[in-house]
C-alpha cells in the first residue's frame, strides 16, 4: 500500500466522485481508478459501491477512511518536525 493510494482513496471518499477527486489531486482520472482498484485488491475488500452518480462509501471503505486519515496526518506531522530540525 502506497502513500499515494491513500491519497487518493481520501480524496475520492470526500469528493464522492473519482473525476472530482482527479480534479482536486490535479491528476487524471484513470490513475485514481487503478489506485482504488488496487487498494481494494491489496485490502481485500471493497470500500466503495461503484454507482451511476459517484463513488458511496461502504461500511468498510468508512472504517478504513478514519485510518487514512489518520495516516496522512501522521506523514504530515513527521514531515514538519523533520522540518525544524
Amino acid at each position: 500500500m502506497s502513500l499515494a493510494q491513500i491519497r487518493y482513496f481520501v480524496a475520492v471518499a470526500e469528493e464522492g466522485h473519482v473525476g472530482r477527486a482527479a480534479r482536486k489531486l490535479h491528476i487524471a482520472q484513470p490513475p485514481v481508478s487503478r489506485h482504488i482498484r488496487s487498494l481494494e485488491d491489496e485490502l481485500g475488500s471493497a470500500l466503495f459501491a461503484r454507482t451511476p452518480r459517484g463513488m458511496k462509501l461502504l461500511p468498510a471503505g468508512e472504517v478504513f477512511l478514519d485510518h487514512a486519515r489518520k495516516i496522512l496526518a501522521a506523514v504530515e506531522q513527521a514531515t514538519r518536525a523533520l522540518r525544524h530540525t
